[in-house]
């Protein structure tokens, strides 16, 4: 059996206050989710099928005074906290307002709308941690038609490793397609991304499955609800993606050609694997809460037999002694001379015959 791994599963990773801009009107900048001091880096990378140029930037001032060329460019902006900074992004290329509060508000349902010169899009980005557990940040893109905008929370890392990696060596299709063959790469390797969660998952399943059918305690029960918070939030994650990448596979948007949208049915298909898998994790953990209150149930039930074997074995014995220990002076057997040891005799011989007669019945 595996070594057992104490695993806390935090719920504020999964609320986070939204109530902040009641009574605000739409299109008011408010940044919704984890605090950060960590300045906004602002990285470029604007490729040709015969050359790259990459550049990176802390301040918007210097970002908007040196533009990037090439035939796609693509720019990722890690952090959203800095609202004035979004506010100057969303002015200078004209991104509606509705667009940049989205952007903001890192507790958006995951969503694809239509801009008609650019195509908004929200997702999750999920990446298995060292703690057994998975991060989870918000990914928002604007594609234009040679253009894309990824906007992300500011957690350390990304899934694009390998994306940045085939754009810099030119190898594959994505140096010489456009910004839509872009954005197919960015969320296929985030909907890869979500299997490597999986997989991680469904280990620890495992694992607590294993204690549950050995030593099922308190602690595999709040391993199975924190399991159970988990599943509930890579369902909402992972359900409303799906109806997303459908737009993008049959969208009418002239941003999208008709090559790309063969990828993105690919990417469709590998959303639907993922959900089946969160849907049988999900029927796995309930099983596994209904075995552990089973196998709670058994174990009491056990305590309770051997209890009762005690005590049905010592109910003989107590009837003779409460009988010669009562005080009536004319009792027969209290003359004899080895009635002491008769007595004891008696007692061994019925608890022994009860006993085989319990193994018998397969009761002990």
């Amino acid at each position: 059996m595996k070594q057992r791994k104490t695993i806390v599963s935090s719920s504020h990773r999964f609320t986070r206050k939204r109530s902040i801009k009641n009574g605000l009107p739409p299109g008011t900048l408010v940044h919704i989710g984890d605090e950060s001091n960590k300045k906004v880096q602002i990285s470029v990378i604007g490729y040709a099928p015969d050359g790259i140029v990459e550049r990176q930037f802390e301040q918007i001032d210097r970002y908007l005074d040196s533009p990037c060329d090439g035939s796609v460019v693509w720019v990722n902006i890690e952090g959203v906290h800095d609202v004035e900074l979004i506010r100057t992004l969303g002015e200078q290329h004209a991104f509606h307002p509705l667009v940049l509060e989205d952007i903001v508000n890192t507790v958006q349902r995951p969503k694809i709308e239509d801009y008609g010169d650019y195509l908004f899009i929200v997702l999750r980005m999920l990446r298995p941690s060292e703690d057994g557990i998975f991060s989870s940040e918000q990914l928002s893109i604007i594609l234009g038609p040679d253009y894309l905008f990824t906007f992300q929370e500011g957690i350390a890392g990304d899934t694009f490793d390998s994306v940045r990696s085939r754009i810099r060596s030119g190898k594959g299709k994505i140096r010489g397609m456009g910004a839509d063959y872009l954005a197919y790469a960015l969320i296929d390797a985030i909907v890869d991304g979500y299997f490597s969660v999986l997989e991680g998952f469904g280990e620890r399943i495992v694992d607590v499955e294993e204690e549950l059918t050995l030593t099922p305690d308190q602690q595999s029960l709040h391993q199975i609800i924190g399991m159970k918070k988990e599943v509930i939030y890579l369902r909402k994650s992972v359900w409303p993606l799906r109806e997303a990448i459908s737009f993008l596979e049959r969208g009418d948007s002239l941003l999208l050609h008709d090559s790309t949208r063969l990828y993105f049915r690919d990417v469709y298909d590998h959303t639907v694997q993922v959900i089946d898998t969160i849907e049988t994790y999900r029927d796995l953990l309930s099983g596994m809460l209904d075995l552990y209150l089973s196998s709670l149930s058994n174990r009491t039930n056990e305590v309770m037999k051997f209890l009762t074997v005690v005590g049905t074995i010592f109910l003989p014995l107590t009837f003779l002694v409460g009988v010669y220990g009562m005080n009536f002076k004319h009792m027969p057997e209290l003359e004899w001379q080895s009635g002491y040891y008769i007595l004891w005799v008696v007692m061994i011989v019925t608890a022994l015959l009860m006993v085989a007669y319990f193994r018998k019945k397969r009761w002990l």
